[in-house]
């Protein structure tokens, strides 16, 4: 326990640096959207990002940074289309704009996007951190593992899980309360897939549940409300839950 103890009082988990992860994120995130912003604050946001990765004693960061920002218009191309599928799947939205700053699920994959390049260019600690931003803020937590493709709408976000190994392909949309998680939760397990595949043009409405790194959701199916799913669907598929409402008059 000592030696545990020592290890800990070793590392930097300052409270602070949480802070300036969240603060970073929100940068980032105007720096992607308003030219404006990225032209004045650009720098400031790079000193950020060094600055944090510093504190996580990662060395080389500048050239994280080069990496990261080429990636950046890539990743606003595929925010563009996640935010068209949301304005041509939500009869409510009204415009773009509306999306972009009133929608919180657009928002959980905005920084999802950033979390997961940032993942894949091996940079610890950090990716996850901005990921439990992003949960606290929307109520979205979408592990930046996750490989997510475009045009992808969560519609209601609060209440969403999405796994470390999940697939989720092109123009998928998912409602309130969905999870898409492992069956299998021992620590052994930890570098197998143990979350689903969804294919292409799938809709998976509301506390929904799919289960399993093996069960793949077929193209153009449809998942209904509360239904549990621990087997692979073929494409073209509806999953429906039998319910009956009873109603009556009171005296």
């Amino acid at each position: 326990m000592n030696e545990v103890s020592a290890n800990i009082k070793e590392q930097n988990y300052s409270m602070c640096l949480r802070d300036a992860v969240e603060v970073f994120t929100k940068e980032l995130i105007n720096c992607l959207f308003d030219s404006n912003y990225n032209s004045i604050n650009g720098e400031a946001t790079k000193n950020k990002f060094l600055k944090i990765l510093e504190r996580l004693s990662i060395e080389n960061e500048a050239c994280f940074w080069l990496d990261f920002e080429k990636s950046l218009k890539e990743i606003r191309r595929k925010l563009d289309l996640d935010a068209l599928a949301a304005l041509n799947s939500d009869p409510a939205a009204k415009s773009l704009r509306e999306i972009y700053l009133a929608y919180p699920g657009f928002y959980a994959i905005a920084v999802y996007r950033l979390s997961n390049q940032l993942l894949k260019q091996k940079i610890p600690v950090l990716p996850r951190m901005m990921s439990e931003f992003a949960h606290s803020t929307t109520g979205t937590d979408i592990h930046p593992g996750a490989q997510i493709g475009d045009s992808f709408f969560i519609d209601h976000a609060t209440g969403i899980v999405i796994g470390e190994t999940t697939v989720i392909k092109n123009n998928v949309k998912i409602f309130q309360g969905v999870t898409l998680g492992g069956i299998q939760v021992k620590k052994s397990m930890a570098s197998t897939k143990r979350h689903p595949t969804i294919e292409n043009n799938v809709v998976i409405y509301a506390n929904a549940t799919i289960l399993g790194g093996d069960v793949v959701i077929g193209e153009n199916s449809v998942i209904g409300a509360n239904v549990c799913v621990t087997e692979t669907i073929l494409e073209n598929s509806v999953v429906t839950v039998q319910s009956e409402n009873k109603i009556f008059q009171r005296n």
